[in-house]
């Protein structure tokens, strides 16, 4: 018989250092899990992509016994990555920190679209360049 699902819980951690310290202790102890047995599993599955925001989908069940999907990073991320900057402009309409080329924003929208709710390239490109202008960064024609 499956078991019963007490919550879901969504987390956006650094890879490879999450600790019991805020948001994630009182987060995780609210819904009665054992934080350090999720802080371990958890940097242990990401040890290899240390330095990128991973997001973690951690299912609570009624036993408070847990399970956890990793996802891919955000996309501010992946566009942080791709132009090497370390964050989006204080003021978009103003300020300009890149330009990402439509093939930088289709390879993004491709590596991105498992998470996405579209199975449409052309639409997750279109969530892309959204995101990218509220970063400040221009999109090349």
């Amino acid at each position: 018989m499956a078991k019963k699902i007490k919550a879901i819980l969504k987390l956006n951690l650094q890879a490879g250092a999450a600790n019991p310290a805020p948001p994630v202790g009182p987060i995780l102890g609210q819904a009665g899990i054992n934080i350090m047995e999720f802080c371990k599993q958890y940097n242990t599955q990401t040890q290899d992509k240390k330095g990128q925001v991973i997001p973690a989908e951690i299912t609570v069940f009624e036993d408070r016994s847990f399970t956890f999907v990793l996802k891919l990073p955000p996309v501010a991320e992946l566009i942080k990555q791709t132009l090497k900057i370390k964050a989006g402009a204080k003021m978009p309409s103003k300020e300009v920190v890149g330009t990402l080329t439509k093939a930088q924003v289709r390879e993004i929208a491709e590596r991105k679209l498992p998470d996405l709710n579209t199975a449409s390239v052309e639409s997750a490109m279109n969530s892309i360049m959204g995101t990218a202008r509220s970063m400040g960064v221009n999109i090349e024609e």
